[in-house]
């Protein structure tokens, strides 16, 4: 089975993270129509997009001019974050944090509102993924794990966030690729999913570098290992899945989209302050130490990867034989 490819190639992701960008922008620079950006993610609280949103507004305001908010609206897999923004004004004054988990929703449910009512504006990052689990927990390598289930079916139980996600979709590949079959426990976002396995409801977790990393530096979650290629720079200890005999790799994009219309000004906008953002010291010491690798994506770039990223997933879907519900 082929890894899933969420991304540009390795190649390029190298070249992006390397890339060096034009002068800092200014407010002064960019004239953005609204005074207020509210910023939807479907994530929950100590999720992922939740995470790496609420510390990039500190920076990304001000180079936009604007005052930033983040706003959880959490549910159905991106369901009721896409009415609200298929019912919101195309004026640059709310954009939404997006993730595989929005297309994957509307491709296997029936929201009244759908990725086709989004305008894709800018790809910000790529966030490899990583196997976790409590601190406590007795498995010292995903292996290991591997092992206990099938020697004892049904001693580890999987989490991972909604049905339709990139990381319902790992947990998925995982039990393909080892041959076990353990149950697989949903949330609604990453927070949850990490509650879950502090507290021990789950074994094993599937989730980002950024949304784990307090509670690893805190010594209360271990991570097992990394579904890339090669071991994270910001995790040099950590073997790859494929370093334990699981050949799985997954790259989750994270992106921006609006309601259609957008005015002009609001796309360049966008386009102009993401790269820039990437320079700010600060933020981008706290993206480099989890492990989130700079991807923009300008909007035409950006829309085309996601007509491409629909196809793979329909085929992916039609490969395992899932259906909308």
């Amino acid at each position: 089975m082929k890894a899933i490819r969420l991304s540009v190639p390795c190649a390029a992701l190298a070249a992006l993270a390397c890339a060096s960008f034009a002068a800092p922008a200014t407010a002064q620079d960019i004239k953005y129509p609204t005074d207020t950006v509210t910023v939807v993610t479907h994530s929950s609280p100590g999720g992922g997009t939740d995470v790496y949103m609420r510390e990039m507004i500190k920076h990304l305001g001000p180079i936009l001019g604007v005052d930033m908010v983040v706003e959880n609206v959490v549910g159905g897999g991106g369901a009721k974050a896409m009415a609200k923004l298929g019912q919101s004004p195309a004026d640059g004054s709310i954009v939404y944090g997006t993730t595989p988990s929005y297309i994957n929703t509307s491709l296997l449910s029936k929201p009244q509102y759908t990725y086709k009512d989004l305008q894709p504006v800018v790809n910000v990052f790529t966030d490899p993924q990583v196997f976790y689990v409590r601190a406590e927990s007795p498995y010292k390598s995903l292996a290991e794990l591997i092992e206990a289930e099938k020697k004892s079916p049904g001693t580890v139980k999987l989490g991972s966030t909604s049905p339709a996600s990139l990381e319902r979709q790992t947990m998925e590949q995982l039990k393909r690729k080892t041959g076990i079959n353990p149950v697989v426990v949903t949330h609604d976002g990453g927070g949850d999913l990490m509650i879950s396995t502090l507290n021990g409801t789950v074994d094993l977790a599937v989730g980002e570098v950024q949304e784990l990393r307090g509670q690893v530096d805190a010594g209360k979650l271990r991570i097992l290992a990394t579904l890339t290629n090669k071991r994270l720079d910001a995790l040099p200890n950590v073997p790859t899945a494929k370093e334990q005999g699981i050949d799985l790799v997954v790259i989750k994009f994270r992106g921006v989209a609006a309601p259609k219309g957008q005015p002009a000004s609001v796309i360049k906008a966008w386009e102009t302050a993401i790269p820039k953002v990437f320079e700010v010291p600060a933020f981008k010491q706290w993206y480099e130490s989890r492990a989130l690798v700079p991807d923009f994506m300008p909007q035409a770039e950006y829309a085309k990867f996601m007509d491409d990223f629909v196809k793979e997933q329909q085929d992916y879907f039609t490969e395992f034989n899932i259906t909308k519900k």
